[in-house]
């Protein structure tokens, strides 16, 4: 059956969108997750993706064209289905409130009608990524409760990690309220709630991890019972209903909230051999909570010698709290040097820079080229610019600029390898790297060898901010055929990168260091500043790198020639 697509909101302020790309034609086949067009909001440029498969059989809102939000954009559905009567949905609804007629035929077309306006309003939803569905029992989702799953944020997102709620169960929400901070693969982005209600239900806490479109929470009328939803709900007309437990193995909703949280503790201590006392015997599992067990080693407390005042006997934290001592010196005692780990949980990101940089540095066959420069000319050029009203550049974007114009000189170092053939990139779109506190964010700025010195300053500060904010979109962070690291702010003379692939070059700035040089046969003070520029020996030879860092240099030490 045919489903209809509608212009999604793709931004809490977006009320209508413009189609920059179709990525799929009319008769071509669609399956889930295929880009179907990128779509520019009010924000940026966004990759929109289909959540059906079939055959894309209408595009409702041609290349360049803008229209509302809901307005029709295209629709998805069997080979040589019939769509009229969803092309013509306007005219169907007229038929819908007209007076009835005699014919059994009205009746039907009435019918056939409503039915196709109830898909329209499913697929709408469908097209926020959060889906309203039945339970497995058939039933229908209580009036006005919406279930909201984990949106893919990213065209290779796969599963995301709950890095912070900023809405806890029972707080009101409106539509645009940012629920949750998710982590990506490539970023930490805000997700904000399509619908108003109050959250009845969090789905994933915070610091877990879940696959994409598995229930993230749910949204309704306050008071509404959504107990045992979790487990019936259907995610796309198939069931994903777990089998229920018996009475006897179901906990309450007590002891979930707080056992649950530490199995992960009492597993470690349980999955090996249970520990033995000086006898031999072994020792009965001690029940505590997480946050107990956390304060009991900060103070040195044996958690044997405490009598825990939860169910079950479990130790809990205001048995730690108010923990004395028996007299004779039974309080445990913790030597100075103890041995001990934290342990902090990778992120999404922290993951992602971990695989991509180690495939790169295990499969490119790296070599370094490094030059000193002579910056004087290039500190009295940018004190210059600088002077001018409304204008300041770093010695980083006159980096960015000179690796820039030496790229158009040297085209084989703005290149990519495959097994196939090497790529050599006409467009110069340099990434820059940014520390943020999760990790390294690489924004990219697009044809930056057309750019003013002022020009690259003004993007680079914009789009390290965004970095840092978490305002920054995976669109702003991909395709560069180029990166620049510099770590000079920190006083690092002298480092190598590992290369950003597919790049096949990157290039690390130092900090400008004071020292005696000589010039003209004399020993004076001089400013110089080294640079390195890693190469993937794959693509770019010894003799083409080292003409590259020549021209770099020859840019830099004086900046005039930047504007010839």
């Amino acid at each position: 059956m045919a489903e209809v697509i509608n212009m999604p909101r793709l931004s809490d302020t977006m009320e209508e969108g413009t189609v920059a790309t179709w990525l799929k034609k009319v008769g071509d086949t669609v399956k889930e997750g295929d880009i179907l067009a990128e779509i520019e909001t009010d924000k940026a440029t966004m990759e929109f993706e289909s959540f059906y498969e079939g055959t894309l059989l209408h595009i409702g809102i041609n290349e360049g064209e803008t229209a509302a939000v809901d307005t029709l954009l295209a629709i998805i559905g069997e080979k040589d289905e019939d769509i009229s009567a969803l092309i013509d949905g306007k005219s169907d609804d007229k038929k819908d409130g007209s007076s009835n007629e005699d014919s059994e035929n009205d009746t039907s077309e009435k019918d056939t009608s409503k039915n196709d306006n109830a898909e329209k309003k499913d697929a709408e939803k469908e097209d926020t990524k959060e889906k309203s569905e039945e339970s497995s029992s058939g039933a229908e989702l209580p009036e006005g409760v919406e279930v909201i799953t984990m949106p893919r944020l990213s065209d290779t997102m796969t599963e995301g990690t709950v890095a912070t709620w900023l809405k806890k169960e029972g707080d009101k929400v409106a539509e645009g309220d940012i629920l949750a901070e998710i982590e990506t693969d490539k970023a930490t982005m805000e997700f904000e709630s399509f619908y108003s209600g109050t959250l009845l239900k969090i789905g994933i806490g915070e610091g877990e991890s879940a696959p994409v479109d598995e229930v993230l929470a749910v949204i309704g009328p306050k008071g509404t019972d959504v107990s045992g939803l979790l487990e019936n709900f259907k995610k796309e007309g198939k069931s994903s209903v777990k089998k229920e437990k018996s009475s006897e193995e179901k906990p309450s909703k007590e002891d979930k909230k707080e056992s649950a949280p530490a199995k992960v503790s009492e597993t470690k201590n349980t999955s090996s051999a249970k520990p033995k006392t000086d006898d031999g015997q072994q020792q009965e599992r001690i029940f505590v909570s997480p946050l107990a067990r956390v304060l009991a080693e900060e103070k040195g407390i044996n958690l044997r010698q405490v009598v825990g005042s939860g169910e079950n006997g479990r130790i809990v934290k205001s048995d730690i709290e108010n923990y004395h001592p028996a007299a004779g010196g039974g309080q445990a005692y913790t030597p100075v040097g103890t041995e001990s780990f934290e342990e902090v949980k990778n992120s999404q990101m922290r993951k992602t820079i971990a695989k991509r940089l180690a495939e790169s540095k295990f499969t490119a066959p790296e070599y370094y080229l490094t030059v000193e420069l002579d910056m004087d000319h290039a500190i009295a050029a940018r004190e210059s610019i600088n002077a001018t009203p409304d204008v300041k550049i770093s010695f980083n974007d006159m980096v960015i600029k000179a690796c820039a114009m030496a790229l158009r000189k040297h085209p084989q170092v703005n290149s990519q390898w495959t097994p196939e053939a090497t790529k050599i990139a006409k467009h110069i779109h340099i990434g820059v790297a940014v520390a943020v506190d999760e990790g390294l964010l690489v924004p990219v700025l697009k044809f930056a060898d057309q750019m003013t010195f002022s020009q690259i300053g003004a993007q680079v500060k914009e789009l390290a901010g965004k970095a840092r904010n978490k305002k920054i979109t995976p669109q702003e962070m991909e395709g560069s055929t180029f990166t620049v690291s510099n770590l000079g702010m920190f006083g690092i003379t002298e480092f190598t990168s590992i290369i950003n692939q597919p790049n096949s070059a990157i290039l690390s700035v130092g900090t400008i260091v004071q020292k005696p040089v000589v010039k003209n046969g004399q020993i004076v003070v001089g400013n110089t500043m080294k640079v390195t520029l890693a190469c993937d020996h794959r693509t770019i030879d010894g003799a083409t790198g080292a003409k590259f860092m020549q021209t770099v240099k020859q840019y830099i030490e004086n900046p005039v020639t930047m504007f010839v």
